[in-house]
């Protein structure tokens, strides 16, 4: 390998590393999204965070005063959560046993995660004035990565149309979002009425 070749190959490599640990930065810092509409939420009410992965957002809710339930199947990334202050951790799988919950929630977030069997268990689990705050991957988005099977992609306005019936929408959105990395999203954020 020439002097040119190695130059190119070290150049190619760091931006490659760089663009990977932008990556990880945005995977690890909680969605503008829920940090723009947690405000809506009762303050230090108790919020939901459904699918809740390695924790990313439950860790930003409690750390603003909200107690958190944090639930996701996925045992291995709850285990980051362990011992958290203002979290209770569930391990359950939502797709296929019942609802876990009795309790009410003042707030309801669900980030990159889609099961539209809940859209009306999620209604139904808010409170009196509670606050949903949905964001996730919408048609379109198959041309930048992950998901791609369509049973996992909103259809345009899907959100909207499902939750506009029942909660007040504060606000909504839906596109080409965020652009590091791309993400075609679909945004709602909408309360129970009081």
């Amino acid at each position: 390998m020439c002097k040119h070749q190695r130059v190119r190959f070290i150049v190619a490599t760091v931006v490659a590393i760089t663009a990977m640990q932008a990556e990880l930065l945005a995977a690890a810092a909680p969605s503008g999204w829920v940090t723009q509409h947690a405000q809506h939420i009762r303050a230090g009410g108790h919020v939901l965070d459904l699918a809740c992965g390695s924790g990313r957002h439950a860790r930003w809710l409690a750390a603003q005063g909200w107690q958190v339930d944090a639930v996701d199947r996925d045992h291995d990334a709850l285990a980051s959560l362990a011992g958290a202050e203002n979290i209770r951790v569930l391990h359950a799988d939502l797709e296929n046993a019942p609802w876990p919950y009795d309790s009410l929630f003042d707030g309801i977030v669900v980030t990159r995660y889609l099961h539209r069997a809940l859209f009306p268990q999620l209604t139904a689990a808010l409170a009196p004035g509670g606050v949903l705050i949905y964001e996730t991957f919408m048609r379109g988005h198959e041309q930048y990565g992950r998901p791609t099977n369509p049973d996992f992609l909103l259809m345009p306005d899907e959100l909207l149309k499902v939750f506009e019936s029942s909660l007040q929408v504060l606000a909504f959105e839906q596109g080409l979002l965020q652009t590091t990395p791309s993400a075609m999203l679909q945004r709602i954020c909408a309360q129970r009425a009081a």
